[in-house]
């Protein structure tokens, strides 16, 4: 589910869940979880995060959390197990001492947009796009929609795309702040070889007194205990007999992206 490349200097970790999407189950995330601890052992210089799919990824998995809704402490453990998972993930990031660069090629949305808050530089196919999704489906943001895309854009900004499940066009990201640079169609990949290129050429101390010193222990200390804030918000609201009719309501229509 997500297979690690080591290549040239640099770690490429791609995202395989491609028939849903890489939508987001603790079995993904733990693989995830190893490939970066793998990358960051094998002394990579830079790791890209890519995708297999025509999305980069839509969040949680609803069938995911249906197929665990048999009873509330069932489906309970197995959303904290996946929201704990993806929290570990996100912070395994911040903490990699080299530059994380995403490359989305399609949308993002939920959670999974966490991995992207965590990189340094990321390029976007126009067709990319980025939606929260929370209020629609009654769950509590996670991913660090709240932990840490305020700090990015602003409080106002954050609220105003979370609480109307605004869509925001690879475009808008750029403005934002969220993506780096926005590729020609189906040029991702190219930028990203060109910022490997680029990074390759710096002295990879500088590079790592850099990271550590924007991601900070203490600055991520404050990260973790948001993303936990996020994780038992979550918690609260995802045995809801509301949330559970708006998500058995989205599993029998539409379909995202």
């Amino acid at each position: 589910m997500a297979a690690l490349q080591l290549d040239g200097g640099h770690a490429r970790i791609t995202l395989s869940r491609s028939r849903r999407h890489n939508a987001l189950v603790p079995e993904l995330l733990t693989d995830l979880r190893a490939a970066i601890a793998v990358a960051r052992q094998s002394g990579a210089r830079a790791l890209v995060l890519a995708s297999a799919a025509r999305s980069f990824s839509i969040g949680g998995d609803i069938a995911g959390f249906l197929a665990h809704a048999g009873s509330a402490g069932e489906l309970s453990a197995y959303a904290a197990d996946l929201v704990g998972e993806l929290n570990g993930a996100i912070l395994d990031l911040l903490a990699f001492p080299m530059p994380v660069l995403t490359a989305l090629n399609g949308p993002v949305t939920g959670g999974s947009t966490g991995l992207v808050l965590a990189s340094d530089l990321v390029a976007a196919d126009p067709s990319a796009f980025i939606q929260p999704y929370y209020v629609d489906m009654g769950f509590a943001p996670d991913g660090g929609w709240t932990a840490l895309l305020p700090d990015r854009v602003g409080t106002a900004t954050a609220l105003s795309i979370q609480v109307l499940n605004r869509r925001i066009s690879a475009d808008e990201a750029l403005r934002l702040g969220l993506v780096s640079e926005l590729a020609a169609p189906g040029g991702v990949e190219t930028v990203i070889a060109g910022w490997l290129a680029t990074l390759a050429a710096k002295d990879p101390r500088s590079l790592a007194a850099t990271r550590v010193g924007v991601w900070a222990p203490e600055r991520v200390s404050v990260v973790a205990a948001r993303l936990e804030a996020e994780r038992q918000r979550f918690l609260a609201l995802v045995t809801h007999p509301d949330t559970l009719a708006r998500m058995r309501d989205f599993a029998a229509g539409s379909a995202r992206p």
